[in-house]
């Protein structure tokens, strides 16, 4: 899957949330921030997508313990399929999010200037509730449980990363 076709480089807001393999958390995140976009009624202006750092995953779909803990809180997840970042992605990218200080390194290592770090930001960051945290907790080697409150964790901080991002785009005609 190319990032051409399943990106919408007309949006004014382009952000990559990025986990380990994009089977676990990236794809809660972007289900999630999709969910967002919606019900906010701007579609086709905040684009999301997701992927991992490593290829583990790559063509295969989200953990099925990410898709039960979506389907639990009403989110379809079922459409996703893990594809790896590519470094080529920064210049089309306003904001990449990731989920621990792994990722931050090797996103970080993966730009070219410091314009194009400068867009890799933990996800936890943006939540005040949940900034002490910064490192949302990989599920992978965990039970459903640990699923569903790492899903939580997303949603609560997604949210909030959302309102920061609305204000600038219903201000742009």
């Amino acid at each position: 899957m190319s990032f051409e076709r399943i990106f919408d480089e007309s949006a004014l807001f382009r952000l990559c949330f990025v986990c380990t393999g994009n089977i676990c958390r990236s794809p809660m995140a972007e289900v999630v921030f999709t969910d967002l976009i919606k019900k906010s009624g701007l579609e086709g202006r905040i684009a999301v997508m997701s992927a991992g750092t490593g290829d583990w995953h790559v063509g295969e779909r989200s953990d099925e313990r990410t898709l039960d803990a979506l389907a639990g809180r009403g989110y379809d997840g079922s459409q996703h399929r893990a594809k790896q970042f590519n470094p080529d992605w920064f210049g089309e990218l306003d904001l990449v999010v990731v989920f621990d200080h792994s990722q931050e390194r090797i996103l970080k290592a993966w730009a070219s200037t410091d314009h194009d770090r400068s867009k890799v930001q933990l996800l936890l960051s943006f939540d005040k509730d949940q900034s002490s945290q910064l490192d949302v907790p990989d599920p992978y080697y965990s039970d459903a449980a640990f699923f569903d409150q790492v899903l939580a964790s997303i949603e609560h901080a997604s949210s909030a990363l959302f309102r920061q991002i609305k204000p600038g785009i219903q201000g742009v005609k």
